[in-house]
C-alpha cells in the first residue's frame, strides 16, 4: 500500500510519539493549523491503518521475560505454523523471515514452567518444525518506549519542548493487576486515546478512578504510549532482523553505538547463540547496504553478523493480555 503524505502528517505522527494522549488542540497550536485538521489527518492516517497510538505494556515491570524465536522449517508449513503463533495470547510479533524458511516471534513468559513448557515441548514437537533457537532477552538498549520517530521525526527542538508533558517520578514497588487493570491496559493497547469515559465504562471504574489508576501504571513504568505504525509512512520499506555476536568486553558499547544509528527501531543484549539483537528499517536494499558496510562494520569487536530480511509480518501489535501481562510489538 502507498501512502499519501506531507510534511504535515509527518510532523503530526513525531508530535503523538511525544504525547500519544495529547488533546488535537494542543498539537494544532503547536503545529500551527485548526484542531479540525488533526483530527481530520489522525482519522485518515487510522483508518488506512498506517498508524495507531497504542498502550505498551512493559514486560519487565511484571517480572516476565520476553524471547526471540527463531524457529526453522520446512516451506509449505512456515506460514501454517507462523498463522499458530500469531494467534497465541502471548506472542507479540510473528515474522516470515529468510526466503520463507524461518520464522522469527517475541514471546512473554512469565516464569519457568512457561518457558519450558513452550522451548523443550510445545514447539518442537510440532509437526515439521527443525530447529528452534531461543534468545532470552536481558537488557535493552532501545525500544519500548523510545521509538525511531524520535531520531527521524519532523518537529523543531522547541515544538518537541511545547508538547512534551512533564517527566513523571518513578514508583518503586511490585506491581499486582486485577481484571479491572488487565480490561484497561487490553482496551489501551486497542486505542490508546480511548476517553476517560471509554475507560471508565469498560473497567467499571470512575473517570477519577481511572486517571488515578493509569497515572500509577505509568509511573511504575508497566504503561507507555507508542505508535503502530507502519513505516512506509515515512519511506522505509525494508525491515531487517539483525544477530550479531560481540566480545562480552564490548557488548555494552556496542548495544549503545547501535541503539543510536537512526535505522535501528529496536536493540537488545540477549542470551542464545548471538549476544546481541537489532531491528533495522530502511527505505531499501541499497540503503540496508550501506548501513551494514558502515555503521555496523564500524561497531566494535563485532566477530559474527547474521542478517535476516522480513518477507511477511502476521503479527505486529497485540492488544490482549496472558497471565497478567500485556504483549506489544517490537
Amino acid at each position: 500500500m502507498e501512502f499519501d503524505t506531507d510534511e504535515l502528517d509527518h510532523r503530526l505522527l513525531h508530535a503523538l510519539q511525544i504525547d500519544g494522549r495529547a488533546a488535537f488542540s494542543a498539537i494544532a497550536e503547536v503545529l500551527g493549523v485548526s484542531d479540525r485538521t488533526i483530527a481530520r489527518r489522525y482519522t485518515r492516517l487510522l483508518s488506512v491503518g498506517a498508524v495507531r497510538v497504542i498502550g505498551g505494556v512493559d514486560p519487565t515491570a511484571l517480572g516476565a521475560t520476553t524471547w526471540f524465536l527463531r524457529v526453522r522449517c520446512a516451506p509449505a508449513a512456515a506460514v501454517p505454523i507462523a498463522e499458530a503463533l500469531s494467534r497465541r495470547p502471548d506472542t507479540s510479533w510473528v515474522s516470515l523471515c529468510s526466503g520463507g524458511t524461518e520464522i522469527t516471534c517475541a514471546v512473554r513468559t512469565e516464569n519457568e514452567t512457561d518457558s519450558e513448557t513452550l522451548l523443550l515441548a510445545k514447539l518442537p514437537r510440532t509437526s515439521r518444525v527443525e530447529g528452534v533457537t531461543a534468545h532470552s532477552v536481558m537488557h535493552n538498549f532501545y525500544g519500548g518506549s523510545d521509538s525511531l520517530i524520535a531520531k527521524v521525526g519532523a518537529l523543531q527542538p522547541e515544538e518537541i519542548a511545547r508538547l512534551r508533558p512533564p517527566p513523571m517520578p518513578e514508583r518503586p514497588g511490585p506491581v499486582h493487576l486485577d481484571d479491572a487493570d488487565r480490561t484497561l491496559l487490553a482496551t489501551l493497547a486497542d486505542d490508546g486515546r480511548a476517553t476517560i469515559e471509554q475507560l471508565a465504562a469498560v473497567t467499571g471504574w470512575s473517570p477519577t478512578t481511572v486517571r488515578r489508576r493509569m497515572t500509577e501504571l505509568r509511573e511504575h513504568r508497566v504503561l507507555y504510549l507508542d505508535l503502530d505504525i507502519d513505516w512506509r509512512l515515512l519511506g522505509r520499506g525494508t525491515r531487517t532482523l539483525l544477530w550479531l555476536s560481540v566480545a562480552p568486553a564490548h557488548l555494552e558499547e556496542a548495544g549503545a553505538a547501535l541503539a543510536r544509528h537512526p535505522e535501528i527501531a529496536f536493540a537488545a543484549a540477549t542470551t542464545g547463540p548471538t549476544n546481541l539483537y537489532a531491528t533495522a528499517i530502511c527505505a531499501d536494499q541499497r540503503e540496508l547496504y550501506r548501513y551494514l558496510t558502515t555503521r555496523v562494520a564500524a561497531l566494535p569487536a563485532i566477530t559474527h553478523m547474521e542478517t535476516a530480511p522480513v518477507i511477511k509480518t502476521l503479527k505486529q501489535a497485540a492488544n490482549r493480555i496472558h497471565a497478567g501481562v500485556q504483549v506489544v510489538s517490537t
